[in-house]
């Protein structure tokens, strides 16, 4: 999700950028969207928001805070917080994922339905709906991939489905031709996702922190990976316990390569390499849990 760039020297910085700035950016973005922002992310943060200093004709940090700060309604904080926001992902990323994915579909009887909680661009779940294609066959088409993020650059590329070809270099042919479009003429260079990929799948904004998610549930998999690395550990706590009451009881959760959730939460067991299963015990007591909140 984060990925660091570097920002210009100190001698040649456009705006003065004080620790003070950084210590407010660090606690609204923290505060709006759970991320945890390190000590070297500093000229990243510089580099991402002087471009929306420049955009909103702000003449300080202190004073684009400020007016952040005053209007937590504003339309900027959504450019803010994609600012801050990187997305890096890439078809049937951590590939050892997708194999486990199939195997457990095929056990249903039943259309599945699957949440992608960090969608980026749209290669995760868009590569979920592939293997709920392979998996399933024609019965895959009642199945549905809900995808996700809060940042909503990225959801516009996802729904549209288009991407330059040379993001398909390490899929196998026989895939590609199935659920790509190749470009003629001036889209030469680029594919889309065929229209029957595309109907499996719903792309909507959803900020894990908060009060409120756009799905329900239950799911027969969540996918939640390399995102959470980005949160503190309370948070991600927090996070888990809403994912179990959304989830069938032998429901799989997928994590990224970094991530381990079992010092977090006690709702999930380790199944296998970062895939998580409900911990019965657990699962119950967050059950619970969620149940006396709601009340």
């Amino acid at each position: 999700m984060q990925v660091i760039k570097q920002g210009k020297s100190e001698a040649s910085k456009e705006f003065d950028f004080t620790s003070r700035d950084f210590e407010r950016v660090r606690s609204l973005i923290h505060r709006r969207a759970g991320i945890a922002l390190a000590d070297s992310k500093q000229e990243m943060v510089y580099s991402r928001l002087a471009r929306r200093l420049r955009a909103t004709g702000t003449r300080s940090f202190q004073a684009y805070l400020d007016s952040l700060e005053s209007r937590p309604e504003d339309g900027e904080w959504e450019a803010f917080t994609n600012a801050l926001t990187t997305n890096l992902t890439s078809f049937f990323r951590e590939a050892h994922h997708f194999p486990i994915l199939a195997e457990h579909v095929r056990k249903r009887k039943e259309p599945v339905t699957v949440w992608c909680s960090a969608s980026s661009t749209g290669e995760e779940p868009y590569s979920i709906a592939m293997t709920l294609c392979e998996a399933l066959g024609p019965a895959a088409a009642q199945s549905h991939v809900i995808a996700t993020d809060i940042d909503t650059n990225v959801l516009n590329t996802a729904s549209a489905g288009i991407y330059a070809m040379d993001r398909l270099d390490k899929m196998e042919p026989e895939r590609a031709r199935r659920f790509f479009l190749k470009g003629k003429g001036q889209h030469e260079g680029f594919v889309r996702v065929r229209p029957e990929l595309r109907q499996m799948v719903t792309f909507k904004q959803l900020n894990l922190l908060s009060g409120d998610w756009p799905v329900s549930g239950p799911f027969d998999a969540i996918f939640c990976r390399n995102v959470m690395i980005y949160f503190d550990k309370p948070t991600q706590g927090k996070i888990l316990a809403r994912f179990a009451p959304l989830m069938k009881p032998d429901a799989l959760l997928f994590a990224g390569h970094s991530e381990n959730f079992l010092y977090v939460s006690d709702a999930f067991k380790l199944k296998g390499k970062t895939v998580y299963e409900l911990e019965t015990r657990g699962a119950a007591m967050q059950r619970a849990a969620a149940s006396r909140i709601e009340k």
